[in-house]
């Protein structure tokens, strides 16, 4: 008794001595949803410690990969992740189909359509007579998933052509890594698919580009992180100190002087020769990644417009109420 009477005086006291000791907060473990290395930075961004200034001291991050957006989303309703990496067409999915009234776009992964940076391609066999959207009459057509942001895009330039699903031509659903070998195997005519399966898919046999992603219906939000609003609350701090290690390490890894380190780290990740990733990853052959990580506002309610246009959204959603940049913001301010 007398131990424990002593330490309920002693203990607070010495708290409030100068230099003592106190238990420190565990970090705040951020868990990232994550689909695909070197389009989306996310398992390699906080590996280069010594250049961030708040790992470790108020957060740490669990990068978690998922084989799409869509899961993500079940994921975050089951509290399993904290931020996802969305299309726009999987975030305006997850307000109508889940509620998620509280889903908040925060951060920009990366954009498609960019003056000056790479497209989605659409590609066809170079010997299969295919040189014009009407040739697509007919045909089968193959892209990652019907309803999402590939697929709206092709069934828009179709449409501005004349074409419709299921009357003038059919979509089946193919994974990236297939879509290459579908293609010259004859059993697809067209596919729509992004880098580096676009380069596999040229390797494999002569190809061409038939159309793009932003010819298709401009620039695009394409990937971007989303948080539910009552996690940004309570974290703010740490999540200041997130974004601002975040920036910091995107600067680092877009910056021409690091190019040969960065893609060595990519390279360690993803178990491949750093040579494959040489001639197109951070060049104007990658997609656009905001330096500030910035979201485009504006491309993302043409983006969700167009869901709806297509009938894949059933409701009106008022993109800038489902927006919080104020993170990124503060954080950049730290860094400038």
């Amino acid at each position: 008794m007398r131990i424990r009477f002593f330490g309920a005086i002693i203990f607070p006291l010495l708290a409030l001595l100068p230099g003592s000791y106190t238990v420190a907060a565990e970090p705040l473990k951020v868990r990232i949803g994550w689909v695909v290395t070197p389009a989306q930075l996310t398992p390699v961004l906080f590996k280069k410690k010594e250049i961030l200034k708040h790992y470790g001291k108020s957060y740490v991050v669990d990068p978690i990969r998922f084989r799409g957006s869509a899961l993500q989303i079940t994921a975050l309703a089951a509290g399993e992740v904290d931020i996802a990496a969305l299309s726009f067409s999987a975030f305006a999915l997850a307000i109508q189909n889940a509620g998620m009234n509280d889903l908040r776009a925060v951060a920009d992964v990366f954009q498609d359509g960019i003056e000056g940076h790479y497209s989605i391609e659409y590609l066809v066999r170079a010997d299969s007579g295919i040189n014009s959207v009407q040739d697509l009459k007919g045909k089968r057509l193959a892209d990652n998933g019907i309803g999402g942001a590939i697929d709206m895009a092709m069934r828009r330039h179709l449409r501005k052509h004349g074409l419709e699903d299921k009357r003038d031509y059919t979509v089946t659903e193919v994974r990236f890594p297939n879509m290459g070998a579908m293609l010259h195997e004859k059993k697809v005519d067209l596919i729509g698919v992004l880098m580096p399966f676009a380069a596999g898919a040229k390797k494999k046999g002569p190809v061409k580009t038939l159309f793009t992603m932003k010819e298709a219906m401009g620039p695009s939000q394409m990937i971007f992180w989303s948080a539910r609003e009552p996690f940004l609350s309570k974290n703010r701090p740490a999540l200041i100190d997130f974004f601002e290690d975040q920036q910091r390490a995107l600067k680092w890894f877009l910056d021409p002087k690091n190019r040969d380190e960065a893609l060595g780290i990519i390279a360690q990740f993803t178990k491949r020769d750093a040579k494959q990733y040489a001639s197109w990853v951070f060049t104007d052959k990658d997609m656009y990644r905001d330096p500030n990580s910035l979201l485009n506002v504006q491309a993302l309610r043409s983006n969700i417009a167009l869901q709806r246009e297509l009938g894949f959204l059933k409701i009106d959603i008022d993109v800038d109420k489902h927006v919080d940049m104020s993170l990124v913001k503060e954080a950049g301010k730290r860094l400038n």
